[in-house]
């Protein structure tokens, strides 16, 4: 266990301070690529106007994977339609709420030289990560099963 005295938040060094710059401006070219996208009407395959092949788990087995739809889904937030990117991947629009609320958290992480709020950040991302990968799972096992 990491203990963190004075102004709380774990360390962060000046490399560190720009991957978290890096990282947020990657995720706000991110979601302006998805405002760029028109969401595929099918619920998914709209990487595939970017030039990037059909789901290869779908073209082997006949059966989405657990993430199809991602793409289709962050366009749809981008254009303010939640329920259908619901309807695309519910575990998208949780990834996309946190890749969201990761912007100004990594500025303000930035700025300060902390990890706001995280004196632990291997087990703050490994639960992060395992929350967002249930969510896409239990999302998945529904698609298949309605």
């Amino acid at each position: 266990m990491t203990h963190i005295t004075g102004r709380g938040g774990y360390p962060v060094t000046t490399g560190g301070r720009w991957l978290l710059t890096g990282w947020s401006l990657f995720l706000l070219g991110g979601f302006a690529l998805a405002f760029m996208l028109t969401p595929n009407p099918r619920g998914f395959g709209t990487h595939e106007s970017l030039g990037l092949p059909p789901c290869t788990f779908r073209a082997l087995f006949g059966i989405p994977c657990p993430s199809c739809g991602m793409t289709t889904c962050f366009s749809h937030l981008m254009h303010g339609n939640v329920i259908p990117a619901f309807r695309a991947n519910a575990g998208g629009v949780l990834l996309a709420a946190v890749c969201a609320v990761q912007v100004p958290w990594c500025w303000w992480s930035a700025y300060r030289g902390r990890l706001a709020g995280v004196s632990e950040p291997a087990r703050f991302l490994a639960w992060l990560a395992g929350g967002i990968a249930g969510v896409c799972f239990v999302n998945w096992i529904l698609q298949l099963i309605l």
